[in-house]
């Protein structure tokens, strides 16, 4: 295998990895922290500019192995339609035609990694900014949420008083006794 392609199967094991690591179940606090880090440290900034351009050239890399198979493929059906095929030929045409396959999907595969690693970020961080929304919530309801049950029941009350003279003037008004001075 060739340098640059040892250099992209070395990066899609690296993708692998910080998509696991992505996935992987921590404490909120923890994530937080993580993320916090990454997010605000320079280096890894750095890195991921690197990553970025390794990943314009992956695609370049991409195209070309795209080409070469599709030349690979015409040149052994070009084979099987001549006569006098050896079977040399033919097996050199198979390796060659397996190399390109490879190049190909790896490219192709760390491509496609490329592309889920960065929604599956954007996805985890979503993630932890609607949690931090919901435990500052938590915490403005848990300090109000007394006084707001104080001023229900307070509400409550003054509600069931006034159906209660309504119903009473509602009685009154036809000749009905009213409820509680009967008797």
């Amino acid at each position: 295998m060739t340098v640059h392609y040892t250099l992209t199967f070395m990066l899609l094991c690296l993708e692998a990895l910080v998509f696991l690591a992505l996935i992987f179940p921590l404490p909120f606090k923890m994530r937080r922290a993580v993320f916090r880090f990454f997010g605000t440290n320079p280096i890894v900034g750095q890195v991921l500019y690197c990553i970025k351009i390794s990943i314009i050239f992956v695609s370049i890399f991409f195209v070309d192995a795209v080409r070469q198979l599709l030349r690979v493929m015409e040149d052994r059906r070009d084979a099987k339609q001549a006569l006098g095929v050896r079977d040399s030929a033919h097996h050199d045409l198979l390796v060659k035609l397996a190399f390109a396959q490879r190049n190909c999907y790896l490219c192709g595969f760390t491509l496609f990694c490329s592309l889920i690693l960065s929604r599956t970020y954007s996805l985890v961080n979503e993630l932890i900014d609607t949690q931090t929304q919901l435990e500052q919530v938590r915490k403005n309801s848990s300090g109000s949420g007394s006084a707001d049950a104080a001023t229900l029941k307070k509400q409550v009350g003054q509600q069931q008083e006034e159906y209660n003279r309504l119903s009473d003037e509602l009685n009154q008004t036809k000749g009905q006794p009213v409820r509680g001075k009967a008797d």
